[in-house]
C-alpha cells in the first residue's frame, strides 16, 4: 500500500504544474486509463463473444422451434450448442473483475489517515474544493448541494446519469436483438429472468456507488464507467 502511496504521490507532483491542487485527482484518472488499458484485450474478446452469441442465435431459435415442448431439452442443447462452439454466456464479466483490486486498492489508499506508519498524505489533496479522501456526505455536512465541494459531487452525478442513460438505452437494444438463454448442467440458472430485467438498470447503481465511496475511489469509477461506455460503442458496432 505505501508503495502504491508513493507512485500516485510522484505521480501528482509530476503533474501538479498542470493541474496544480486538483493533481492527485489527475493521477487517478491515468491510473485508471493504464488499468482500461491493460484491461481492453479482455473487453476485445467479451466483444467477440458477444458477436459469437449472436450469431448463435438463428441455431438457438431452430432448437427452441424444435423443443418448444420440452423446456429442460431445450436448455440442455443450448448449452451443448454453446460448449460446441466455444462460446461462454459469462466471457463478458472478466473486464469487471479483474478491475475490482485496482477499484479497492484505491478505495483502502483514501481510507486510511495513515499508510506504512505514517501520515496519509494523500488525503490533503482535492478535486478542485472536494479533498479526496471525503465522501458525499461530508461534501453536505461542509457547504450543502451547491457547496464548493457538493458542486463537485453534483457534476460526477451529471455525468455518471449521462453515462447510465446511454447504457441504458444500448443494453436495452442489445437484449431485445439477443436474448440469451443461460443454463448450467441443464437448468435454468436461478434468477436469471429477474437479472435480465434488472440488467439493464445496473449502470444506474453507480450513481450509489458514487455517493459511499471515498472522492478518489468515485473518482475511479466515474471514470471507468465513462471509459467502458466509449469503448463498449466503438467495440460493439
Amino acid at each position: 500500500m505505501s508503495v502504491f502511496a508513493e507512485l500516485v504521490q510522484r505521480l501528482a507532483d509530476l503533474l501538479h504544474p498542470v493541474f496544480g491542487a486538483s493533481a492527485a485527482a489527475a493521477a487517478i484518472v491515468l491510473f485508471t486509463a493504464f488499468v482500461r488499458l491493460l484491461v481492453h484485450p479482455l473487453s476485445r474478446a467479451a466483444a467477440r463473444g458477444q458477436k459469437a452469441r449472436a450469431e448463435l442465435q438463428p441455431k438457438i431459435a431452430e432448437l427452441r422451434k424444435k423443443h418448444a415442448k420440452n423446456p429442460e431439452r431445450l436448455q440442455k442443447a443450448v448449452l451443448e450448442l454453446h460448449a460446441e462452439e466455444k462460446v461462454s454466456p459469462l466471457s463478458g464479466c472478466l473486464p469487471s473483475l479483474f478491475q475490482l483490486p485496482a477499484f479497492f486498492l484505491l478505495y483502502h489508499l483514501f481510507s486510511n489517515t495513515t499508510i506504512g506508519g505514517r501520515t496519509n498524505e494523500l488525503l490533503t489533496h482535492q478535486l478542485f474544493a472536494a479533498p479526496l479522501g471525503d465522501h458525499w456526505a461530508d461534501a453536505l455536512a461542509a457547504g450543502g448541494v451547491f457547496g464548493g465541494a457538493g458542486i463537485v459531487y453534483v457534476g460526477l452525478f451529471v455525468l455518471v446519469a449521462c453515462v447510465a442513460a446511454f447504457n441504458y438505452g444500448r443494453t436495452k437494444r442489445m437484449m431485445a436483438a439477443n436474448p440469451a438463454v443461460l443454463v448450467v448442467d441443464g437448468q435454468a440458472v436461478p434468477g436469471m429472468g429477474a437479472m435480465t430485467k434488472v440488467m439493464p438498470f445496473m449502470s444506474f447503481f453507480t450513481l450509489f456507488t458514487v455517493a459511499v465511496v471515498p472522492l478518489a475511489a468515485a473518482l475511479y469509477v466515474v471514470t471507468s464507467t465513462t471509459w467502458s461506455a466509449v469503448e463498449r460503442a466503438a467495440l460493439y458496432r
